[in-house]
């Protein structure tokens, strides 16, 4: 692969591409989770809002440019066998800064502004996150050739957004018009659960089975590890956050039922989490320890935070829920390694960004992918066919 000599950040709208969306979902998230933190740390409201206010002001910025020069480039990423995974991050950012403006954007600009903006907001992402959910599946069943070792992380981004729409649905089932609106909306949730919660474990069982015969793969995608933990935290917040809203909906029995499957699946999910966390942190300790040029910085450092912030939320929803002081204990330190993590990324993407290494120069437009019936790609060729349309950069 020639050099590509870096190019200035002005070049930004030519490559913006959907993963940078990554970066108001992960800047997004630490607002969000500090809101369901079990204890009260003076000050954190006030920095969480800014923090808010800086995702929504990425979210402005990145749509923009998006829609001034990105429409053109929009069909080719969707048909990148890598990239068009990240289409999924496009409606998290969105209802991600939704639930922020809900908990936190009140204290600027009014409870029902609030209301009315992350109402928007849950509505874009859901019917963006939907469409993607399918369109994406199904493009890489028809048209990507795909290799044995192939499965990465990414591959949950088109099938998480459903499941932020319960989490985050969950939050405005209140403010809903009492009566058929707001039972449709909750059952409309738990129904969003589902179409994530399924689809998510069979990627995970991909993934793992990848990782069992394959190993963790090349250094540059070992960080999308850690978005296996985006769709378990976000589930066990999902489960309890609807818990909560269905005891003012649903009739007794199931309004109680519902809290308790809150709980039942809750607990397990997040152990199963805990496992694959101190999995993807050993994997990525090892990478950066062992692998040649060490862990390379590129946007799949923001699987990084957006993930572990669902484990945060998660976990605060469990010590909620219990009251157990072991679990109050466990949201803190996520949170704490959540707000490190964030500021490592957060601080080298503004630097790369500054300096151009983010930006490559543009290459030529690859042909498209074989069809599924032309049988699939070797391991080496469907390496070095990525390699080709991602133009070597890294910004996956």
């Amino acid at each position: 692969m020639p050099h590509r000599s870096p190019r200035p950040a002005r070049d930004l709208p030519r490559h913006l591409a959907p993963n940078w969306y990554a970066s108001v979902m992960g800047t997004g998230i630490v607002a969000v989770a500090a809101v369901t933190l079990p204890v009260h740390v003076p000050g954190l409201r006030a920095a969480a809002t800014v923090v808010w206010a800086l995702a929504a002001a990425l979210l402005v910025a990145l749509t923009a440019l998006a829609a001034v020069h990105g429409r053109r480039r929009a069909a080719a990423h969707a048909d990148h066998p890598v990239m068009a995974h990240f289409w999924g991050a496009p409606p998290m950012a969105l209802m991600t800064v939704g639930a922020g403006t809900l908990t936190l954007g009140s204290d600027w600009i009014g409870a029902r502004a609030a209301v009315a903006v992350a109402t928007a907001l849950w509505c874009a992402g859901t019917a963006l996150g939907l469409l993607v959910a399918v369109a994406i599946p199904l493009r890489a069943v028809t048209r990507h050739a795909v290799a044995p070792d192939a499965a990465f992380g990414g591959w949950l981004m088109p099938v998480v957004p459903p499941m932020v729409s319960a989490a985050t649905g969950a939050l405005l089932v209140p403010h809903a018009p009492a009566g058929q609106v707001r039972l449709t909306l909750l059952l409309g949730c738990y129904a969003l659960f589902g179409v994530s919660l399924l689809a998510a474990l069979l990627v995970t069982a991909q993934l793992w089975d990848r990782l069992t015969h394959h190993g963790p793969g090349p250094a540059g995608m070992v960080p999308t590890l850690w978005i296996v933990l985006g769709p378990l935290g976000q589930s066990v917040t999902a489960a309890n956050a609807l818990g909560d809203a269905a005891r003012h909906v649903l009739p007794g029995p199931y309004a109680t039922g519902a809290e308790v499957f809150g709980l039942l699946y809750g607990l397990p999910v997040w152990g199963f989490a805990m496992l694959w966390l101190a999995l993807a942190a050993t994997l990525t300790a090892r990478t950066a320890r062992t692998a040649r040029g060490g862990l390379p910085f590129s946007l799949t450092w923001w699987s990084f935070t957006f993930p572990l912030g669902t484990c945060v939320t998660g976990t605060s929803a469990l010590a909620a829920r219990t009251g157990a002081t072991a679990f109050e204990a466990a949201a803190v330190a996520l949170y704490a390694a959540l707000v490190c993590a964030w500021a490592t990324v957060a601080t080298r993407t503004a630097r790369a960004a500054a300096r151009g290494t983010l930006f490559p120069a543009p290459t030529p437009t690859p042909p498209p992918a074989r069809s599924r019936v032309d049988g699939p790609l070797g391991v080496r060729a469907e390496r070095q066919l990525t390699a080709r349309q991602s133009g070597g950069s890294g910004t996956w």
